[in-house]
Order: structure tokens, then C-alpha cells, then sequence
């Protein structure tokens, strides 16, 4: 089989793996046995899965190592078997072929579950594959309780793409996401506590810089940093506004940084485009 590059660096290594060159689904013969990773952007989900489908078993299971909350359920409709996954893995990725590793020696937390809820001997075997590599990854019955929780933690990743980092940043932030949890318990929805988070994380990321220099910032920021005109907020920020205007939750806030985040992709704008004070400025004239 043809194969071609993966360079991956971290703090300390500087390496290229040699992968299979897949250009299509249909190249990796996919059988019942096999397991299919998700690791694009939710918006990116729904074309993959119709590429998907069109070759593979469909009690083949399916991953869903994604931000969000919305791919489950995109997969599920399509596949019988789903995993939820929780990604806790600081990596940057702005050019082809390149990826950086910023934590050492635990890559990630990748834990897992069965969607919409338990464990089964695959989710078990995943895990302990993972575990058995840089990352450390737990079988969760919960799942989706932890990817709440992340999806509370990402919606400032749109302040981070938007905005420059100053003293209005965090501000900002801390609102989306304030107003993210007061969302879900309307809408009786459970996520992990605060205290739970940080328990699982302990000390096991340590991100680095890498050649010196820090990473830039996370999955919404490198997609304004590569200019890819699409952006991940509509099912960050914008699943808060989706269920509080299902339960009579106002969502400013969200709402606002969803429009702000879609709309500096389309135009091609840089991250840190826009001042947070400005934001904040918009928010009180409303």
C-alpha cells in the first residue's frame, strides 16, 4: 500500500510516522470488526457519515472524538454502535501532514462510553488501547455527563478566536459560560462539576512550549489561524442558544459570539480580530 507522512512533534520529540494513504472511506475495506474515529469539526460530521455509510457495515462502530455534543447523535442515526468521547488533548494542527503534541509525557484524556449511556466490552478494549499509548482514557457508563462539561469549557473558545487577550477576555469568557450552565440546569441536563473536572485532570497535562514558542490556542483559533472559512461555534456556542430557546432561556451571550464567530470565518479575519470590550460594549446595548 502507498504511504505517506504524519510529522508529530512535542516539547521533546520531532518525528514522522509513516500512515496509510486513505483518500476515501471506501479504501480502508471497512469490516464489522473495525472501529471508525471521528475527528473532524461537527460541521464537517454530517458529509463524512454520508461517505461513511456508503461503504461500510453498518454495525461497524463508530468513535465520536469530537467537541460538542451533536455528533453522537448525527452517528447514531446512521449506525447502530456510537461512542462519545471526551477530548482533553492540547494539540495544534495549522499545517497538512503536521501535528503538535503541546503535553508530555500523557498526550490526552480521551475517556470514553457507550451513546447515549453505559459501557461494553469494545468501549473497554478502546480504552485500553489508549491507555497503553501516551494517552490516559477511562470507560465511562456517563459520558455525556463529561462532555457537557467540556462543551461548558468550549464556549469561550470563541473569545479566544475572536478576541486579543487582555483583561476584557476572561470576562467574557466566564459569561459564556455562566450563562451555558445556567442553560442546561433548565434543562435538567447533568454535567460533571467543577470538582470532578479537576480531579480527573490532576497534574496529567503539562503542556509545553514547543520550539520555544507557546501554543496559539485551541480548535476554533487554529480554524481562523488556517483561514478555513468555517468555524466550529454553531454547535459550541450555538448548542446553548438551540436549548435555551427550546426551554425560554434567554442566551445572549452565546448567541452574540456565535454571529461574531461566524462571521469573521466567512470574512477570513484573523484570530484576535476583534477587541473584547467591544463585544462586552455590543452585549450592553442590546
Amino acid at each position: 500500500m502507498q504511504r505517506t507522512g504524519l510529522r508529530v512533534v512535542d516539547p521533546e520529540h520531532d518525528v514522522t510516522l509513516p500512515v496509510p494513504a486513505v483518500g476515501h472511506p471506501a479504501d480502508a475495506k471497512l469490516t464489522s470488526d473495525d472501529v471508525v474515529v471521528l475527528g473532524m469539526k461537527t460541521q464537517d460530521t454530517a458529509a463524512a457519515l454520508d461517505e461513511l455509510a456508503a461503504v461500510a457495515p453498518p454495525d461497524v462502530a463508530i468513535v465520536c472524538a469530537q467537541n460538542g455534543v451533536e455528533n453522537e447523535r448525527l452517528a447514531l442515526r446512521r449506525f447502530a454502535y456510537v461512542y462519545a468521547m471526551c477530548v482533553m488533548l492540547p494539540a495544534t494542527h495549522l499545517e497538512p501532514g503536521v501535528i503538535e503534541i503541546s503535553s508530555t509525557p500523557v498526550t490526552g484524556l480521551l475517556d470514553l462510553g457507550c451513546y447515549p449511556s453505559g459501557v461494553d466490552d469494545r468501549a473497554r478494549a478502546i480504552a485500553a488501547a489508549l491507555q497503553s499509548s501516551t494517552f490516559e482514557s477511562v470507560p465511562r457508563a456517563d459520558v455525556m455527563r463529561w462532555k457537557y462539561t467540556k462543551l461548558l469549557m468550549n464556549l469561550g473558545n470563541a473569545v479566544e478566536a475572536l478576541c486579543a487577550p487582555d483583561e476584557h477576555a476572561p470576562e467574557l469568557a466566564r459569561r459564556a459560560r455562566s450563562e451555558g450552565a445556567a442553560t442546561l440546569r433548565a434543562a435538567n441536563i447533568d454535567a460533571a462539576s467543577r470538582e470532578e473536572d479537576q480531579e480527573r485532570r490532576g497534574n496529567l497535562l503539562t503542556p509545553k512550549p514547543i520550539g520555544g514558542a507557546p501554543r496559539g490556542g485551541g480548535s476554533s483559533w487554529q480554524s481562523l489561524r488556517r483561514g478555513t472559512g468555517r468555524i466550529e461555534s454553531d454547535y459550541l456556542n450555538g448548542e446553548i442558544v438551540l436549548i435555551g430557546r427550546q426551554h425560554g432561556v434567554p442566551t445572549p451571550v452565546n448567541a452574540l459570539l456565535q454571529r461574531l464567530a461566524n462571521d469573521a470565518a466567512r470574512e477570513g479575519a484573523p484570530p484576535g480580530s476583534i477587541a473584547a470590550d467591544d463585544v462586552l460594549r455590543m452585549l450592553a446595548a442590546d
